[in-house]
């Protein structure tokens, strides 16, 4: 799922700032890699921290986690366990990062990841999880996530692109994704990894596992089919943008509903989660928050809905599929009718914790000198590729035709420098041109002579017509 959401993002993205989201979510795996082992996991399940609110370091750096029985199930042990939830921290902290796009820095976000991890994410994960979390106590349902991932990194996300700003005016005219073909690979799997992410929630192979990947299935497909009806009413175009929103929309509402409720409640919470997830693409205009890539319309708001459906048609005897949580009470369908003012008020505290804890996180990092997060207009302007990585997810020599369309490291000169300088404009011209560095050179470093090389023809080389080819020069 993470690669997913890299080449997601990448797509969604403008060419100059495509490969920067893939680094982007990439580093981030990395940082909650070391985060969960040094400390996320005990914060989250410690089974000896009371509180109800966050755990304990009872579990620093994986101590006294082997074979024991696990926080999710006694059928499998702490250590896979650990594991288990690590990739959904990985994820969530993935989806997050789409707050970055073309116009935050990489490296302040990676110790913002960091914070937000331990601060934010091992509470939220915490309540619904933990056995003494209070959220589990009151008796939450929250299957896979709706709380810790789809909530925490759908209204994070909000948050921390408030405190980045808007991007400037110029480049959000025409904005639209560079690569529609990459935003159906990282889609496609996602879908494929998240009917892991859900049906592995059940922690077995049971029926209540393929009662979660069925569930998951309807509702993804019955997104994209209604998101792709709503925007053919408008612009009379089936969209495969379109049909991946809706897609995810339905797999974010799966996330914590799936291992609850009967297939055809699946359905009927595919189609209204794709269809209020696509109208709450345009409440980022109302609050002139720009967040780029709607993580709050796909995945708050697909969340909340799946916890919703979760009070009205959460049943027992699915839940009991698995052989083990056999006296769930389930929801309004079981007459457990108290259910819904659970379900509101947990969505009300995970939305209000990510929202307020993320804004404070965010600006007092930004206020630290060095990491602010937002990067300098010039730098938007020339794409965050260019800026902060140094590569490019297209090659701009192909695509631009343009030799020159590149910033170069800062010992080495530009190639229209060199030209003025050789055409007579500077009287140093005898600087030699095997300072010229191409696009594509690893780390900036030349192949001093080499690409100016011209070699004789040989009785080998290729010809057309009877004639030998021209050797092809670079630009200069």
């Amino acid at each position: 799922m993470v690669p997913g959401l890299a080449f997601l993002y990448s797509g969604l993205a403008r060419r100059k700032s495509a490969l920067s989201l893939i680094w982007a979510v990439s580093a981030s795996n990395a940082v909650v890699i070391f985060q969960w082992f040094f400390w996320g996991y005990s914060l989250a399940f410690s089974p000896s921290a009371t509180n109800g609110f966050i755990g304990d370091l009872d579990r620093f750096g994986l101590r006294n986690t082997l074979g024991g029985a696990s926080p999710g199930s006694p059928l499998i042990p702490d250590l896979l366990y650990s594991f288990y939830q690590m990739e959904f921290a990985c994820v969530t902290v993935a989806i997050l990062m789409g707050a970055l796009a073309e116009r935050g820095r990489v490296f302040p976000a990676m110790i913002f990841v960091f914070a937000w991890m331990t601060i934010v994410y091992c509470p939220l994960a915490c309540w619904p999880w933990n056995i003494n979390g209070w959220a589990f106590k009151w008796g939450v349902l929250d299957y896979a996530g709706g709380g810790p991932v789809e909530i925490g990194s759908g209204v994070s996300g909000l948050a921390f692109s408030w405190v980045l700003g808007r991007r400037t005016e110029k480049e959000l005219l025409n904005f639209r994704p560079h690569n529609v073909s990459m935003v159906a690979l990282g889609t496609f799997l996602l879908w494929f990894g998240w009917l892991g992410f859900n049906g592995g929630s059940s922690f077995g192979a049971n029926l209540r596992a393929i009662m979660a990947i069925w569930n998951s299935m309807l509702a993804a497909g019955f997104g994209g089919i209604v998101w792709c009806l709503l925007d053919w009413r408008l612009e009379r175009k089936f969209t495969m943008v379109g049909f991946c929103s809706g897609t995810i929309a339905g797999l974010v509402a799966a996330t914590p509903a799936s291992g609850f409720i009967e297939p055809w409640a699946a359905l009927v919470m595919g189609v209204v989660s794709g269809a209020a997830c696509n109208f709450a693409t345009k409440l980022k205009f109302l609050v002139r928050i720009d967040d780029a890539l709607d993580l709050y319309a796909e995945h708050a708001i697909g969340g909340i809905i799946g916890l919703i459906f979760n009070a009205l048609f959460a049943k027992g005897r699915i839940v009991a599929l698995d052989n083990v949580n056999t006296t769930n009470p389930g929801g309004w369908l079981d007459h457990n009718w108290k259910q819904l003012y659970i379900q509101v008020a947990y969505v009300c505290a995970t939305c209000a914790y990510s929202f307020v804890m993320t804004v404070v996180l965010a600006k007092t990092i930004d206020l630290i000198p060095g990491l602010h997060l937002r990067a300098a207009v010039d730098a938007e302007h020339m794409g965050m590729d260019d800026y902060q990585i140094g590569e490019f997810a297209t090659d701009y020599i192909e695509v631009r035709r343009d030799f020159d369309d590149w910033t170069p490291p800062a010992s080495v000169e530009k190639t229209w420098n060199l030209r003025s300088r050789v055409d007579g404009s500077d009287s140093k011209s005898s600087i030699g041109l095997s300072q010229h560095v191409a696009a594509g050179d690893r780390h900036g470093q030349p192949d001093v002579g080499l690409h100016h090389q011209h070699r004789p023809h040989s009785p080998t080389a290729p010809t057309q017509n009877g004639k030998a080819l021209e050797p092809i020069s670079e630009k200069v």
